[in-house]
C-alpha cells in the first residue's frame, strides 16, 4: 500500500517484538558457516529517526523502545538487538532506531547476503541511498510479495525470508498465505517468517486457519498483546508466525517474552508462544 509509511511507527512495541525476534534467528542462522540470504519483501527505508515529525505525530516509539533503552539495563538475549540500536544513536539519549535490514546488516558476515524489496518511492530512495555501498546488499523498488517466488530457491539454499506487509487492505491477509504456499513449494527448507497485527480477533483466526490449510508443518506462532482485544482500539498486539523456526527459538522467546510484558505493558498485556502446527 502506497499510502503506508514506517516511519510513523518506527520502535513500537510491535517492532520490539521482531526484531528482536529477528536478530535473534539471525545469530541462529550464523551458527553455521554456509552463508545465507534475507530476503526482505516489506523493508521500509532501512532506518528512521524518531525526532521527525512521522514519529513525533504518533509517539508510538515512546511506549515501546522507549521505554526500555533508557535504562541500558537489557536482558542477555536482546544483546545484539541493542547493539542494533546503540550503532545509530551516539550516546544513551533515544534518537534513531533501525530497520529491518539495518538490524540484518549488523548481524550478517562477509559471505551472507540481502535481498531487500520496497514498493514506496520516498522510503525506496532512502533505502536505495543507505544500501548503496553495500557489495552484499541488493535493493529493488518493487512489490516484494509478488515477486518473492522468483527469488526461490536462492543460490545459496539457505535463508530468511521476511514478510511484513502493512495489512492496510484485506487482500493482504490472503495474498500473504497464497506466497507463502508457493514459496514453501520451491523452498520448504526455508525460515519464514510472517509479521501480523491484532487488530481484530476474528481476523487473525482466519489467518491462523488458512496458515494450517496450507499443509506446511513446524509453524511456531509468537504473539504479544498489550492490551485486551478490542475493535474500537485499533492496533492491540502483534505477532510472528515462523516457518522452520531456529530449534532455540520456542525456547528464547518463552524465556524472552515475559521480560518484554513486564516493561512495556507493566505486566498487564498478554502474551503466548506455541506450534500451530508442529513438525
Amino acid at each position: 500500500m502506497l499510502s503506508y509509511r514506517h516511519g510513523f511507527h518506527a520502535g513500537n512495541f510491535a517492532d520490539v517484538l521482531k526484531h528482536s525476534l529477528l536478530c535473534l534467528t539471525i545469530i541462529e542462522l550464523k551458527k553455521k558457516d554456509k552463508p545465507f540470504v534475507y530476503i526482505d519483501t516489506h523493508a521500509g527505508a532501512g532506518a528512521y529517526s524518531l525526532q521527525s515529525p512521522f514519529a513525533e505525530k504518533t509517539g508510538e516509539y515512546r511506549q515501546g523502545i522507549g521505554r526500555l533503552y533508557p535504562s541500558q539495563t537489557f536482558h542477555p538475549l536482546l544483546d545484539s538487538y541493542f547493539a542494533g540500536i546503540r550503532s545509530l544513536n551516539t550516546n544513551s539519549k533515544l534518537s534513531h532506531y533501525p530497520g529491518s535490514p539495518e538490524f540484518v546488516r549488523a548481524l550478517m558476515r562477509s559471505q551472507d547476503r540481502m535481498q531487500l524489496s520496497e514498493l514506496h518511492g520516498s522510503d525506496f530512495a532512502v533505502l536505495q541511498e543507505r544500501y548503496r555501498n553495500g557489495r552484499q546488499i541488493s535493493v529493488a523498488q518493487e512489490d516484494g510479495l509478488k515477486n518473492l517466488l522468483k527469488k526461490l530457491p536462492p543460490p545459496q539454499k539457505r535463508g530468511l525470508i521476511f514478510i511484513d506487509p502493512s495489512y492496510e487492505v484485506k487482500e493482504d491477509y490472503s495474498s500473504v498465505v497464497d506466497t507463502l504456499a508457493k514459496a514453501y513449494r520451491r523452498f520448504a527448507i526455508g525460515v519464514y517468517c510472517l509479521w501480523y497485527p491484532v487488530i481484530r480477533r476474528e481476523t487473525v483466526d482466519n489467518l491462523m486457519a488458512a496458515l494450517v490449510e496450507t499443509g506446511i508443518k513446524k509453524q511456531l506462532r509468537i504473539e504479544h498483546c498489550i492490551l485486551p482485544d478490542s475493535e474500537e482500539l485499533g492496533m492491540t498486539g502483534s505477532g510472528l508466525l515462523f516457518i522452520n523456526p531456529p530449534w532455540q527459538l520456542e525456547s528464547q522467546a518463552r524465556e524472552l517474552m515475559p521480560w518484554l510484558n513486564d516493561r512495556l505493558t507493566d505486566g498487564m498485556g498478554t502474551w503466548s508462544v506455541d506450534w500451530l502446527v508442529p513438525e
